[in-house]
């Protein structure tokens, strides 16, 4: 039930141009509708890159009118990383830098090495953010601190990340260089015995319940708990508990 998406542009630092982008949207695409999916980790599989964020290179080469639409090609696809309906984790073992950090900031949970290296670093370009960090920095850390970063353009190790809560969780660096991902997967594996149409039904819950008012959002969990009272692993859950055994969930 777990799926491993891994970043693999070795050459370019995994920097997001359009081939990449276009393949993400692919697979995330594949990802929707999948109920055998239950948890989604994306990392790299270059060592000590997450990823550089967007290629400045083949960037230059682009007409204006091209920039305006490749950035919005890559704020669809991280959107749609944002609207999967089930867990996702970031696994930060390197630098993620940009439209790296926008697309970990796009997961539900970060985890990040405590050598990793984090930043919006766009006002340097004179620039800013365009894949979402503008919305979902703030979201995660605070208005202000999050302001402050985007302005500086500061780089932040996994430790000072952490502290700000910029991610969830920071480990030491391995010697194989994936620490980050082997504690996304210990997390993936905590996910897996829950119910998985409970899963999805909560993080809708949540996510439209953060963008309202605390009344319309308890309205919002009510209908989504309604979703659950008629489901077959609803019923298993609760004979399972009665018989004090494992459920057998079948995402029904």
């Amino acid at each position: 039930g777990i799926v491993v998406l891994g970043l693999n542009r070795s050459h370019a630092k995994n920097a997001l141009n359009k081939n990449l982008l276009k393949m993400m949207s692919k697979a995330v695409d594949a990802l929707k509708s999948d109920k055998k999916v239950r948890t989604v980790i994306f990392r790299s599989e270059v060592p000590g890159i997450f990823c550089a964020g967007a290629d400045l290179k083949e960037r230059a080469k682009m007409h204006s009118s091209e920039v305006s639409s490749f950035v919005s090609k890559a704020r669809a696809t991280i959107n749609e990383m944002a609207n999967l309906p089930v867990p996702t984790i970031a696994a930060i073992d390197g630098t993620a830098l940009g439209g790296g950090l926008e697309l970990a900031l796009a997961c539900d949970i970060r985890v990040a090495a405590s050598s990793a290296k984090m930043g919006l670093v766009e006002t340097k370009l004179a620039i800013i953010p365009g894949a979402g960090g503008t919305q979902r920095l703030p979201r995660t850390i605070g208005v202000s601190l999050a302001k402050e970063l985007i302005f500086s353009a500061r780089i932040v190790d996994g430790v000072e990340a952490k502290s700000i809560g910029l991610i969830s969780h920071v480990v030491e660096q391995n010697e194989a260089g994936d620490a980050a991902y082997r504690r996304a997967l210990a997390l993936a594996k905590e996910f897996l015995p829950q119910g998985p149409v409970a899963m999805r039904v909560a993080k809708l819950a949540i996510n439209q319940g953060m963008e309202v008012d605390l009344v319309t959002g308890l309205a919002i969990e009510e209908a989504c708990y309604a979703q659950t009272i008629p489901t077959k692993d609803r019923i298993e859950g609760l004979l399972a508990f009665k018989e004090k055994r494992p459920p057998r969930y079948k995402g029904e």
